[in-house]
């Protein structure tokens, strides 16, 4: 594990990528175990990595519901104490992360076809030709 306070400068994660998988992989009800494991600084360290994160958000709130105030403070200010706030609100208070987020579609026409690479070379020498200066 990094040091706490140098681990948050980098902006480095405060675990291993070891836990880091466990913590993510988990499910709610194992989540609480596995974030006992470490100390209440790296834990605070932790929730304010993941809650940076898009993809860790929901992992930041659950391991900050873990934190204390004091702590979460100590390491992130007021973003600290915001991540408090709403790791303390309902569940269902919270605003769902990917409610807003427009579904993807992908293209089902076929690709346009590439002319071959010889053609253009020819095509460009010949206007290359074409725009050169005429000397009599």
């Amino acid at each position: 594990m990094w040091s706490g306070r140098v681990a948050f400068e980098n902006d480095a994660c405060p675990v291993g990528d070891d836990l880091l998988g466990q913590l993510y992989r988990s499910n709610e009800n194992g989540l609480p175990s596995l974030v006992d494991t470490v100390s209440p600084e790296i834990r605070a360290m932790l929730a304010l990595y993941c809650y940076r994160r898009s993809h860790l958000h929901a992992l930041g709130v659950a391991i900050a519901a873990s934190c204390g105030e004091r702590d979460l403070q100590q390491w992130g200010g007021r973003a600290g104490a915001t991540l408090f706030a709403i790791s303390r609100q309902a569940p269902a208070a919270r605003p769902a992360p990917a409610a807003h987020r427009k579904s993807i579609t992908l293209s089902t026409a076929p690709l346009s076809p590439m002319p071959a690479m010889d053609d253009v070379d020819d095509d460009l020498e010949i206007e290359a030709d074409a725009a050169a200066p005429v000397t009599a």
